[in-house]
């Protein structure tokens, strides 16, 4: 027998989703029944099924999977107060530009038996509420109802089809349980489905008049500077983006990465920032020609440096903003950049990338050889900067800088696993972003993610999805997955990441990965948030349990959360001033990539 569960199921196997991150509740008996069905009959399932006790733990483990395969996942939840609990993953996803099939059933609408699986819990009336989809509706970028099996093919290949064109996102589908219930035909069942007659958009270009207007700016620009944040997710665009970058002796500087935009190596690669006042490169306001591709905020236009001069454009700066899907971030209620641009346009960044670079332009730039030398003195100073500040030795008795920690689990790292496609890093630091988007930052393509939005907890979830999804798309140097996932996060970040679910995620489908915690003893970034709104008001003077922002007196073991949600399995250790750290990141590494066992290092900072 055949329901609507089954063909749902089947359909999602056939259009090549292989994974679902699953929390089930009463509106999935069909599910559950239909999985145990295929386990009988076919001896598995046809989509690999991931239990995941908290729904934000599911979604960000989806995230994951898909930024490492580049394929989409499913998610399964429960009624309302499952899609609710998603929290602010759906934020990621949405920000991110993550493809990911989100699905809940609904309570049943007949109360009297009419039909398989009318109501017959009282949860049932409390869980029908008057439009479900509303929770989630504005982060998706298609919602539907599943209202009888006969277009679950359609609807499924429909929210597919619309979650990988651009701008790419997640997608909300929804079906009462009485649906889910009903018995089909077994044709109807086997009818082929295909996502040939479904394709995505294809990638677009610039125009014509755009390539010569563009190319024509960049070739006889004196102070040229390319910014991006998230080119990195479309790895034939980082290719272009380095060779275009050599060609004309043009700076890249980096704003915000949720991605790996460009080898650590290039020679033109100036910096990362994350746009705090005083942060952004010099170059900003001397440009004359500012090429803007995929980014989310390149400045911000208050900031002001150190010498209280504005960190923008010139008035008279030629701006080009280039993006895959949403140019004028039309999701955002109010974006500044296109505003002061000279063209917006939207194309895919290798297409527009190999356009310039085909346009005839690259080999004329002007000012290229002086320009060249001035730019890789500025990128090796960069290197220098940060490796002295990786050598610090801090006074007796003071917690190591997060320079030195993140020095020590580079060296630690690479080391133990000297190929890089074999590491991946997932970086949710938060305050400590610029710092580690550039201490760890790899030097190939793909070695670091974020969640590409700004809710916290993404990091812990996705290191299991992407373990798995290492394993199923073939990374790392042997083919066969990620040695080594490393998860940096902050000690709020650990918190909002729900770890007891997700360590127990880790533990149930034997996905090992490292996870360092920098604890600075609470939250960091909102006092940092007041501090940037009030220098030298009432809250700049106390503490951070005072302003209601710390984790003390007493602090929660971190360490312990994760060994207990294991079962012992998992190994941690807690550093603090004066405890050997390169020692503690090697036998971390070590854990990891010789016991296949999940370890994690509480690294004690300086107290908010």
């Amino acid at each position: 027998m055949y329901t609507t569960s089954s063909l749902f199921f089947h359909t999602l196997a056939q259009v090549g989703i292989t994974h679902a991150f699953v929390n089930w509740g009463s509106d999935h008996p069909a599910l559950l029944e239909d999985l145990e069905r295929q386990r009988v009959q076919n001896g598995d399932t046809v989509v690999e099924i991931i239990t995941c006790p908290n729904e934000m733990a599911a979604l960000s483990a989806a995230q994951a999977f898909v930024q490492v395969t580049n394929i989409p996942a499913a998610v399964i939840v429960h009624v309302d107060v499952g899609t609710q609990a998603l929290a602010g993953a759906v934020h990621n996803a949405s920000r991110g530009k993550v493809p990911i099939l989100v699905f809940a059933g609904a309570s049943p609408s007949t109360v009297e038996g009419e039909l398989k699986g009318s109501r017959n819990e009282w949860i049932h009336w409390m869980q029908d509420v008057p439009d479900q989809p509303a929770i989630v509706r504005q982060y998706m970028r298609f919602t539907a109802q599943i209202n009888a099996p006969e277009n679950v093919p359609h609807l499924v290949r429909r929210a597919l089809q619309i979650a990988t064109s651009e701008p790419k996102g997640p997608v909300y589908l929804w079906a009462r349980r009485e649906v889910l219930e009903k018995e089909i035909d077994e044709s109807l069942f086997n009818t082929p489905v295909s996502l040939c007659r479904w394709p995505s958009i294809e990638p677009s270009g610039l125009s014509p008049s755009a390539v010569n207007v563009i190319g024509d700016a960049l070739a006889n620009a004196n102070k040229p500077l390319i910014i991006t944040s998230y080119i990195g997710r479309n790895p034939a665009a980082v290719a272009a983006l380095e060779m275009l970058s050599r060609l004309m002796a043009i700076p890249i500087f980096v704003t915000c990465p949720s991605a790996t935009n460009i080898s650590l190596s290039h020679p033109f690669f100036v910096g990362v920032s994350f746009l705090a006042p005083g942060t952004h490169t010099p170059l900003l306001s001397t440009a004359d020609v500012i090429l803007v591709i995929d980014a989310e905020v390149p400045w911000i236009p208050m900031n002001k440096d150190n010498q209280g001069n504005f960190e923008r454009p010139s008035d008279d700066a030629r701006i080009f903003v280039i993006d895959s899907g949403d140019p004028l971030k039309e999701s955002v209620g109010m974006e500044h950049v296109a505003g002061v641009a000279e063209l917006v346009c939207r194309a895919s960044a290798d297409v527009m990338l190999y356009q310039l670079l085909n346009s005839g332009r690259t080999g004329a730039a002007t000012g290229f050889y002086t320009r060249s030398k001035n730019m890789q003195a500025m990128h090796d100073a960069f290197i220098v900067d940060m490796r002295n500040a990786e050598t610090l030795v801090s006074e007796p008795n003071v917690p190591y800088l997060p320079s030195r920690i993140f020095g020590a689990l580079r060296t630690a790292v690479e080391n133990k696993v000297p190929h890089p496609a074999s590491t991946l890093y997932l970086n949710e630091t938060i305050s400590n972003y610029p710092l580690s988007w550039s201490h760890l930052h790899p030097d190939t393509p793909a070695g670091m993610l974020g969640s590409g939005g700004s809710s916290l907890g993404w990091a812990l979830g996705a290191a299991v999805g992407a373990v798995l999804g290492g394993v199923s798309a073939g990374k790392g140097a042997g083919k066969v997955g990620y040695e080594l996932v490393v998860s940096v996060v902050g000690d709020g970040t650990f918190l909002f990441g729900v770890p007891s679910s997700a360590f127990w995620m880790a533990r149930r489908y034997e996905t090992p990965f490292l996870t360092i915690v920098l604890n600075n003893g609470g939250w960091k970034s909102p006092k940092l948030s007041m501090m940037g709104v009030h220098p030298e008001g009432h809250g700049s003077k106390v503490s951070g349990n005072q302003l209601t922002v710390g984790f003390g007196p007493v602090m929660p073991d971190y360490v312990g959360i994760a060994v207990a949600a294991t079962g012992g399995w998992a190994w941690g250790k807690r550093i603090a001033a004066g405890d050997p750290l390169y020692e503690t990141m090697a036998e971390a590494v070590r854990i990891v990539v010789e016991e296949r066992r999940c370890a994690i290092v509480e690294c004690v900072l300086e107290s908010i």
